[in-house]
């Protein structure tokens, strides 16, 4: 588990042998530390290059001025890119791990020591943690509230990673090898027990009229995204339609807070949502962590009061996601455990007090009394108007939350259930965000390792094998998945990075031995909010953009989400405009849809 550098001996030493087979490789770490000695006569090197380049008086034909000048320009690039993977990837706990999972039987330490041990590592590592956060997040500034965030992931992370000891071109190969196998299983697959997953309560015309509503709220869900997805979504003619717009000034006609200055954000919602200036009671642009942009608006087609919450589009929203700890959130009339995402629920609360604490949807009864309140969002948009509805539901008792693809570890169970009256979620394929929760992280933790042990390839096989997978289709491959003979005892033997993994001492690699999963799990199992309308592909036929989608629709359990399933699609499945355009075919191949027409210049889709 050794990157390689580029000199043939570093890399034929990296190539040999398998994943959990690293003997062939026991040389790797010596060429690694030669290779890294030969980085000073390298920047020596680059700097008389770059010395001789800027000399105005060197009489050389121009032509290899500029070869020489753009070689001294990949030589600081590769060396300032090779500096920061260093820094960020290096993980100085090596012997510490080593030390920690050896520390009962083989040292014979008494609990004090141990328990000292286990402290001080669980100490370092959060520390390397939270050392590389900050530097990848040093654009945001360093204040209490980021400290706070920043030292939570840590954390997780920490408890996350502990037992393991993957580089990323292991996670690639494993994550390869676990899509091939479930494209297995899903092509042996009975279509009846698909079908089998589908709760029977819901009527088939509950369904048609929630998909009307979904496809015409998400058009709200994805304006909230401002320009960024206006412009990707109509590459052609989105900046001239957005032109106009950015040339007035309406900061003084509408409650707009945050950075908006040149009303581009503004422009693209007024186009996507077809309202008009006067319709929109309230618009925030503020982004932090734990405090994410929203709108309240007036939506005179369904007489509804529109709470529209952003998703996921700044480092600040990434930090917020991450922050997955549990929080309390006391809900009457609730019995059971009440608990829900930390991140998600405080950004929840922050646009709870917003609305109430500064009177804004007070101000939109007084304008509309008979209106009802709708909150929608996507992506952790629908995570936090899911918490937003829960917290307003008892003094708003006819809210609706429409939430399109929401992360999976939100509520707990009773949240949950509680929250079936009210919220809808929309999910479209194998989109990955609403299958991401920590137990199911743990578990696909678990299937990688598995895969990866077991596997007698080499690693460079797999990749190649699976960047063709992934590219031109074809079979599955054949990799083995299975112990292959394997007795116990040889689970007992460093499996993975010799010295620092070994079997008996990691949870994680306790669950190879049977498949199982532990007996107390690591974290507390987290749940999808409301009913699930989950949105399949039938068919598809044409090429990327050209491509014609059929789209199929039925309610579906929570249960089904319980795993994370890998696929080329299961990033371009959560995309606003993805989950827009498949309700707008539903909604076209259905009558009686009503409230999906699409009114006039709002969001245009791009097809995958």
């Amino acid at each position: 588990m050794t990157w390689c550098s580029p000199e043939p001996s570093s890399c034929w030493s990296g190539l040999s042998g398998t994943i959990s087979n690293p003997g062939p490789r026991k040389c790797m770490p010596k060429l690694v530390y030669i290779r890294l000695a030969l980085y000073i006569p390298e920047f020596a090197w680059a700097i008389m290059g770059a010395i001789w380049v800027s000399d105005n008086g060197v009489q050389c034909d121009k032509t290899v001025v500029h070869v020489i000048l753009l070689t001294v320009i990949a030589s600081w690039l590769i060396m300032l890119f090779t500096t920061i993977a260093i820094v960020i990837v290096f993980d100085p706990l090596g012997r510490k791990k080593a030390l920690y999972y050896v520390r009962d039987e083989d040292h014979n330490l008494e609990s004090s020591q141990s328990d000292q041990l286990l402290y001080n590592f669980k100490k370092t590592a959060t520390r390397v943690w939270e050392t590389r956060i900050r530097l990848l997040c040093c654009c945001i500034g360093n204040d209490n509230d980021n400290r706070v965030a920043f030292s939570s992931i840590a954390q997780l992370l920490t408890s996350y990673f502990a037992d393991t000891d993957l580089v990323p071109s292991d996670i690639a190969a494993g994550l390869t090898l676990l899509h091939q196998e479930q494209d297995k299983v899903e092509l042996s697959r009975d279509p009846d027990e698909v079908l089998s997953q589908s709760p029977s309560h819901p009527v088939r015309d509950d369904l048609e009229v929630e998909l009307g509503k979904a496809a015409h709220y998400m058009q709200f869900a994805a304006a909230a995204y401002g320009w960024p997805l206006y412009v990707y979504s109509n590459p052609v003619t989105g900046l001239c339609k957005l032109c106009g717009e950015c040339c007035q000034s309406r900061r003084a006609q509408h409650d707009i807070v945050g950075g908006d200055n040149l009303n581009c954000h503004f422009g693209s919602i007024l186009q996507t949502t077809g309202l008009q200036y006067r319709d929109f009671i309230h618009i925030s642009f503020h982004n932090r962590i734990y405090e994410i942009p929203f709108f309240v608006a007036l939506d005179h087609k369904t007489e509804a009061i529109l709470v529209a919450i952003r998703g996921t589009l700044s480092l600040e929203d990434v930090l917020t996601d991450l922050s997955a700890d549990c929080e309390n959130l006391h809900t009457d009339g609730v019995d059971g455990d009440c608990f829900s995402h930390k991140g998600i629920c405080q950004a929840a609360s922050y646009i709870y007090r917003r609305l109430i604490n500064d009177g804004i949807l007070n101000q939109a009864f007084t304008v509309a009394p008979e209106y009802k309140l709708v909150i929608v969002g996507h992506s952790l948009g629908a995570g936090a108007a899911s918490v937003l509805a829960v917290q307003l539901r008892s003094s708003f008792p006819t809210l609706k939350c429409y939430a399109f693809s929401p992360p999976g570890g939100l509520f707990s169970k009773a949240l949950a259930d509680y929250s079936k009256n009210f919220i809808i979620s929309i999910i479209v394929g194998k989109d990955l965000v609403p299958r991401l929760s920590l137990p199911n992280m743990e578990d696909l933790k678990n299937r990688i390792l598995r895969m990866v042990v077991n596997c007698n390839r080499p690693k460079y096989q797999i990749l190649l094998h699976g960047c063709w997978y992934e590219i031109f289709g074809g079979n599955p491959d054949d990799f083995p998945t299975e112990l292959d003979g394997r007795n116990m005892a040889s689970l007992t033997q460093p499996l993975l990075a010799e010295q620092t993994l070994l079997v008996q001492k990691s949870s994680s690699y306790n669950t190879l031995t049977d498949g199982s999963s532990p007996e107390s799990p690591r974290y507390p199992h987290l749940y999808l909010p409301g009913k699930i309308i989950h949105i399949t592909e039938d068919s598809r036929s044409g090429w990327l953009c050209f491509s014609d989608v059929k789209y199929n629709a039925r309610w579906s359990k929570e249960t089904a989400f319980s795993s994370i399933y890998i696929s080329p699609r299961m990033i371009t499945d959560h995309m606003p405009d993805i989950v827009l355009s498949a309700l707008r075919s539903l909604c076209q191949e259905r009558s009686g849809c009503g409230p999906c027409q699409t009114p006039p210049h709002v969001l245009r889709t791009n097809q995958v």
